[in-house]
């Protein structure tokens, strides 16, 4: 198969980067993923892994992913898929509790841009993510991005994902 890749940008900043998807590694996730494209959704900073931005979207594979190429400590350009039950996130903690309901399940599809990440919940402790994908350019103009996301703000903003 040849190396497949996708456009991930933050839309009102118009900033955009490349990454290739690891067919290899998270072949379930990556089709998945792939087969859905394009997706956007309003974008988020994390509040505990540190430097990450994602958006939140309803299931949109035939069958969740098994946890393929699993980390808890995603490294600068690493794209991570995440599936939550609405239960594990629908608290006023998390800042979710419009959105998300208890019943539902919702996908989170991050970027890390930057290092010492580490996927660690106080609320339920290790949260090991499937990395899916690894920016091959644009990472540093991205990271500047989500830094002025993190000073700024992000309403407003959409975080992009879609196929070249």
């Amino acid at each position: 198969m040849a190396d497949r890749y996708l456009e991930i940008s933050l839309v009102k900043r118009g900033i955009s980067c490349t990454a290739r998807l690891l067919d290899d590694r998270a072949p379930l996730t990556c089709e998945a993923v792939w087969n859905s494209l394009p997706l956007s959704g309003d974008v988020y900073h994390a509040k505990y892994a540190r430097n990450e931005i994602y958006a939140l979207f309803p299931p949109f594979a035939e069958n969740e992913p098994p946890l393929e190429n699993p980390t808890v400590t995603p490294i600068p350009g690493d794209l991570c898929y995440f599936s939550f039950a609405g239960a594990e996130l629908g608290t006023r903690a998390y800042g979710y509790d419009r959105e998300v309901r208890p019943g539902t399940t919702v996908v989170d599809l991050a970027l890390f841009y930057e290092r010492n990440n580490l996927l660690l919940n106080g609320d339920v402790g290790w949260v090991p993510g499937i990395v899916w994908g690894q920016v091959v350019d644009g990472l540093e103009a991205m990271a500047e991005g989500c830094n002025d996301l993190w000073r700024t703000g992000a309403v407003g903003e959409s975080l992009r994902f879609r196929g070249l």
